[in-house]
């Protein structure tokens, strides 16, 4: 898709987010959060569901989980502003519950037209919620993090959430390791590093 026309269906993306009404979250909304970043972005990032500070701006990661992502980011030498972000969920749930399996699917439309559009060359999952709508609906973030799938000719990474790094020191090394991975794959793909260490086509 050309970039003009990319950008045009995102912003119809962003329309329709912004004005949805398929599940009740958008009763308690202040803002909602269809997303932000580079229509030709090559990674994706997707969370769980936007928190306090995304309602109040309407943006992705602008909290404290953000920062975390950002820092990370800068770590491999990845521009936030080349990568696009958003979430299983466009809307916070009351009280950054998790969200339910009604919102996930009322949601899940918007977020596949976005990877449509955007067409990236890896998405990275945040956490259990978007590995398991993305990835596979069983899958231990615990035990899959940092390694890579391929399905339909994506490269799936599923990572742990910044904001779990966050509440649990101990998940900051794992975090690290798996940003080194993201790293990995992009220069894998670019044929400067050694295969992935799984793709398993699906």
């Amino acid at each position: 898709m050309a970039s003009s026309d990319g950008k045009q269906a995102l912003e119809q993306v962003d329309a329709e987010v912004r004005s949805c009404r398929l599940c009740p979250l958008w009763r308690s909304r202040t803002k909602a959060v269809p997303g932000e970043g580079a229509v030709d972005a090559e990674i994706m990032f997707v969370g769980e569901a936007p928190g306090g500070d995304e309602d109040r701006q309407g943006r992705p990661f602008v909290g404290a989980a953000g920062r975390v992502l950002a820092e990370q980011l800068k770590k491999i030498g990845i521009d936030r502003q080349r990568v696009f972000i958003t979430n299983v969920v466009k809307c916070r749930p009351e009280g950054n519950r998790d969200p339910s399996p009604a919102e996930i699917e009322a949601c899940r439309d918007h977020l596949l037209t976005q990877i449509a559009i955007i067409n990236p060359r890896v998405i990275c999952t945040l956490g259990r919620f978007a590995a398991r709508t993305l990835i596979d609906n069983r899958i231990s973030i615990t035990r899959e993090h940092g390694k890579p799938r391929r399905i339909s000719g994506i490269l799936y990474l599923p990572i742990y959430h910044p904001a779990a790094a966050l509440h649990q020191a101990r998940l900051i090394d794992s975090l690290e390791s798996d940003f080194r991975q993201l790293r990995a794959v992009l220069d894998d793909a670019a044929g400067t590093a050694p295969a992935p260490q799984t793709a398993i086509d699906a």
